[in-house]
């Protein structure tokens, strides 16, 4: 079986996996209905400047590396698995992983916004996790804020020449966290604390989701250094062209 053929194979067994053993229930992602309208409006407004420049940035990715496809389509791949994967927490709530870091760090952050909003789609279509109306809250906490920190912190750790897999794991654990701490800012904006207004109300969001949510980034990061072997192993020559891997 060639290389390609394996690829493709890992993807669509990982996908039949996904909608095999997930539950249709909601979880971390902000549910339908739960956001004022003002709320959900504002949050679609401010991610559409993100996704026009992500769809630019994969036309560019794609027109100049066609061989890329198979990388960007497992990483979409990746997102829809780790972010289904809900883990029932002790506080009440349910926490999972993002997969958003990856994305970011092979192909840009803007880029993981239009995996992100095509995976919360069918998650909120198939799996009734998450939302249509409060679709454009979870495309920016985890498509666009949590992407956008993971690739400062993988190009921030390659400043200060910090081991690559290192800052993989720092990328993809802390981008992971970020995404739920602008998700707690979200709920805690829409819903002030009568006493203590947001900062009080994002603290308590905060505190529902720590304790899932911290080893989940941790998972996280190491999952994404696993599969980074993987593609510098099996697709070294994929990797060189987006850029990731250097030529000699």
């Amino acid at each position: 079986m060639k290389k390609k053929q394996k690829i493709a194979l890992t993807v669509s067994a990982v996908i039949a996996l996904a909608l095999g053993v997930v539950p249709a229930a909601g979880a971390m992602h902000i549910m339908e209905g739960y956001l004022p309208v003002a709320y959900c409006i504002a949050w679609g407004v401010i991610c559409i400047p993100f996704l026009v420049a992500g769809w630019f940035s994969i036309k560019k990715t794609l027109t100049g590396h066609r061989k890329s496809i198979t990388i960007l389509a497992m990483t979409g791949a990746f997102i829809f698995v780790l972010s289904s994967l809900k883990i029932p927490s002790v506080t009440g709530s349910c926490s999972h992983m993002t997969g958003t870091g990856l994305g970011a760090i092979l192909f840009g952050a803007t880029a993981v916004s239009i995996l992100g909003i095509i995976v919360l789609i069918f998650q909120a279509i198939l799996l009734a996790h998450g939302g249509l109306t409060t679709l454009g809250a979870n495309t920016f906490s985890m498509a666009i804020a949590g992407p956008l920190v993971s690739l400062g912190i993988y190009k921030l750790s390659k400043v200060l020449k910090i081991n690559k897999h290192v800052g993989i794991f720092l990328a993809a654990a802390l981008g992971d966290l970020f995404t739920y701490c602008v998700t707690s800012v979200q709920l805690a904006l829409a819903y002030p604390s009568a006493q203590g207004g947001v900062a009080t109300s994002a603290v308590k969001f905060l505190a529902v989701f720590a304790p899932t949510q911290v080893p989940l980034a941790v998972i996280e990061g190491l999952l994404t250094v696993v599969i980074i072997f993987g593609l510098e192993t099996y697709a070294k020559n994929e990797l060189t062209e987006i850029g990731f891997l250097k030529v000699g």
